[in-house]
């Protein structure tokens, strides 16, 4: 017995037993020194009244391994100490056998992990930025040159593939600037057709088109004061282009159906994942537009040239999915994890969240493992191809025919093409399709 005490006190891991009415019979170091109790004041005494935990009167796991004649693994909750400080810990429990195989009652192994919470908290403010987390060097010179773009009222252009979080540094440029007591206003430029975006973000008097029942006030009338934030900016149609150049110019816009301009007294941000200068070069975006809006030009690198910050995102996603879903996941197995470093992501930051919250719903264990991702992060390269090229855009024969399959059920017909329908509605004004 002597031996087996000795060794007990020797493990890192807070270690105790009970019998089956759940009376503490033994109590190694490691668990006096988590609970601030003695081995001599816990022996004899309910675990509840050592422990007391939220789980201890309906989810105890060592109750839980004697009743159910099984093991519990990596449980996750709170304990208090003697003193009324809370623990984060990791419990793992099972039941004792006597030498005839009967259930004489059960071990519990307590691992604290207040220490590995508080060193993720300390990485995480580390690299953190407004709402942004990245140990990256050029999103660390973002983080550092952001201040100093904010204060000023200078128009900017923000550059970075889809899903990159160019929405979250206009957030950030707006929450730091003089502004940030105002509205910030978003209009995604690429996602209503050109009659409807240019009511939106212009407003329109009452009768100005058929349906204008009453005045409608546009973005630039809500952002007054603050920041109109313009994402997708490279899909807004050429008229339209020349009316953002006038506001940029002269600070005044005219709703549709007024007699008379309004200041605009807003600072433009802008964004899109698209090629600007090419576009320049092409025709399809005004280049003394371009000029306006590029004063300051910030580029967002994409998450396949930014890999190292990739656990950084997972154990951020998981914490957020864990509190939005009441889940206790610690993390990914090691197999699981190097499935998600070698994934490409060609959604970026944006796919990486789907991808976490899909698998913590999904996800009913403490860790997750590979079976639990989506088939598509395994896939060959082959369907992988497949896949993308489904996203292409077809032409206006194979569109055609797939509109007439659905009987021109448009929800139908971006399904079959794997695309949303403000996508299908650009390829069928493109191919002059109603």
């Amino acid at each position: 017995m002597d031996n087996c005490e000795t060794i007990l006190d020797s493990v890192a891991d807070g270690v105790f037993t009970v019998d089956n009415d759940m009376r503490i019979t033994s109590f190694n170091r490691a668990a006096q020194e988590l609970t601030c109790f003695s081995k001599e004041e816990a022996i004899g005494r309910y675990c509840y009244e050592i422990f007391r935990t939220s789980v201890c009167e309906s989810g105890c796991p060592v109750r839980q391994a004697i009743i159910n004649d099984t093991s519990v693994t990596n449980r996750e909750f709170d304990i208090r100490d003697r003193h009324d400080q809370k623990l984060h810990v990791s419990v793992s429990a099972s039941v004792l056998r006597d030498e005839n195989g009967n259930a004489v009652g059960g071990v519990e192994t307590m691992r604290d992990l207040s220490m590995i919470i508080a060193l993720k908290r300390e990485i995480k403010d580390m690299f953190s930025f407004q709402d942004m987390i990245s140990r990256n060097k050029e999103m660390q010179h973002l983080f550092n040159v952001i201040p100093d773009v904010a204060v000023s009222d200078a128009t900017i252009l923000i550059q970075g593939d889809s899903g990159t979080g160019k929405e979250l540094i206009a957030k950030a440029i707006h929450d730091l600037s003089g502004r940030k007591d105002g509205p910030m206003v978003t209009v995604n430029c690429g996602a209503l057709p050109e009659p409807l975006l240019e009511s939106e973000i212009f407003g329109a008097k009452r009768g100005a088109y058929t349906g204008a029942m009453e005045n409608r006030p546009g973005r630039l009338e809500m952002a007054q004061g603050g920041t109109l934030f313009l994402d997708e900016i490279g899909d807004l149609p050429l008229p339209l282009q020349v009316k953002l150049l006038r506001v940029l110019e002269n600070r005044e816009y005219q709703p549709l159906g007024a007699k008379h301009p309004q200041t605009a007294d807003v600072r433009f941000v802008t964004a899109t994942h698209r090629n600007m200068s090419q576009m320049v070069d092409d025709g399809t975006f005004r280049r003394d537009l371009f000029f306006r809006i590029n004063v300051v030009s910030l580029e967002v690198p994409s998450l396949n040239r930014r890999k190292e910050d990739i656990p950084l995102l997972l154990d951020f996603a998981i914490d957020k999915f864990n509190q939005k879903y009441g889940k206790r996941i610690r993390g990914f197995s090691p197999e699981a994890m190097q499935i998600m470093l070698d994934h490409d992501y060609p959604g970026n930051v944006r796919e990486l969240l789907n991808l976490v919250e899909q698998v913590v719903i999904l996800c009913h264990s403490g860790e997750i493992e590979a079976d639990h991702l989506p088939a598509s992060l395994t896939m060959s390269k082959k369907e992988h191809d497949i896949l993308t090229r489904s996203r292409r855009r077809p032409n206006r024969e194979t569109l055609l025919r797939i509109l007439e399959k659905y009987d021109g059920n448009r929800t139908l017909v971006a399904e079959e093409f794997n695309v949303d329908r403000t996508t299908l509605w650009r390829w069928m004004k493109r191919f002059n399709i109603g």
